[in-house]
């Protein structure tokens, strides 16, 4: 799927997307997933093609013909597979869709949504120019979203950001640096706190915990932590060093649904605030993070946005349209949207029967 514009991060540019689905079929009933995982192993180890063959090899073969009456009595066709959680997730997350089909609810009800409307934000790539990014900020300002978050990089971060602050005194504003930092920048971040960042995500490297909490014990600004949670262990670590002080929890990333619901709840447990991140997914995936985002932790605006924020045409109808910076939960059976069969015929470049 080709992006309405391209997605530029500190790790590199995306123009295009290439989206991998699963559908689990079961009693005339088709559940539907996305693997996150990009088309390199630039945010993570797992990729497209990684993740086709993890799935294509070890897991798919064990789920065809499987007993389930709920998602969970999936769990033992990942035995044996180390790691992955991105292939693991696409299967774990269709099979939430189509449990919550079967028993007729709303995906959003079936793992513990409260919410029928949930507060978004906009994720802005790099800009070559900081006019340009103010543009940009104006424009999304008008369609209605209440939160902006920007990606940095060295060079392209205090000033940058200065710049933006003070063009937009009022707007919750934070910095993605996606692993763009160590602690021989912590002059440059410590310059950050002048600014009334919500967050700054994932500053450091994508595995490191003890470097995290060194920063946040010399910095104001609360540093979120993405890429490095990818369990409730994870999460747990981070809570138990002061690694940060907000998670970004993206259930495509953690495994599926029931880790992103384990991280959830013991986030609250802690009072930890969390919020839904997103991947460039379709409206598949963006149907699964608004279910999520629906859970009663979520206290912040997600980075889930409307469809045509990123496509042009989405493979989902209805698609997700921003009303007054908010996204409508769905409230049918399942994801609550209908995959549109003729784009995926159209579209589809490879495709694997079990």
């Amino acid at each position: 799927m080709r992006l309405r514009e391209p997605f530029e991060v500190s790790t590199g540019i995306s123009h295009d997307r290439r989206v991998l689905l699963v559908a689990l079929h079961a009693e005339g009933i088709t559940g539907w997933g996305e693997c996150v995982a990009g088309e390199t192993p630039a945010y993570s180890y797992e990729t497209t093609d990684t993740a086709w063959s993890i799935l294509t090899d070890l897991i798919l073969p064990r789920v065809a013909g499987a007993v389930m009456e709920s998602s969970s009595d999936l769990l033992p066709v990942f035995e044996g597979i180390r790691g992955h959680p991105m292939a693991r997730a696409a299967v774990e997350m269709a099979a939430w869709d189509l449990e919550a089909k079967a028993v007729g609810c709303s995906l959003a009800s079936l793992v513990g949504g409260v919410r029928d409307s949930v507060p978004v934000g906009v994720s802005i790539g790099l800009q070559p120019t900081d006019e340009a990014l103010h543009r940009k900020v104006a424009d999304y300002l008008e369609e209605g979203y209440e939160r902006i978050k920007v990606k940095i990089k060295p060079g392209r971060d205090v000033r940058m950001l200065q710049g933006l602050r003070e063009r937009f005194p009022d707007v919750p504003l934070m910095a993605d640096a996606n692993s763009a930092y160590s602690l021989e920048d912590l002059p440059r971040l410590k310059e950050l706190d002048a600014l009334g960042l919500t967050m700054i995500e994932q500053p450091l490297a994508h595995d490191d915990y003890l470097d995290h909490a060194r920063l946040q014990a010399e910095i104001e600004t609360p540093i979120c932590l993405d890429e490095s949670i990818r369990s409730v262990r994870d999460a747990s670590l981070a809570l138990e060093i002061g690694a940060c002080r907000i998670i970004n929890i993206k259930p495509g990333r953690v495994g599926g649904l029931s880790s992103a619901k384990a991280i959830h709840d013991l986030c609250v447990e802690h009072d930890m605030p969390v919020w839904c991140g997103g991947m460039l997914e379709s409206g598949i995936g963006r149907a699964h993070n608004v279910a999520l985002a629906s859970l009663p932790g979520f206290t912040l605006p997600g980075d889930i946005s409307a469809s045509r924020r990123y496509w042009t045409e989405d493979i989902v109808t209805p698609e997700f349209v921003l009303d007054g910076g908010t996204v409508s939960v769905p409230s049918g059976p399942g994801i609550g949207v209908e995959v549109r069969e003729d784009l995926l015929d159209a579209w589809a470049v490879r495709q694997a029967d079990f």
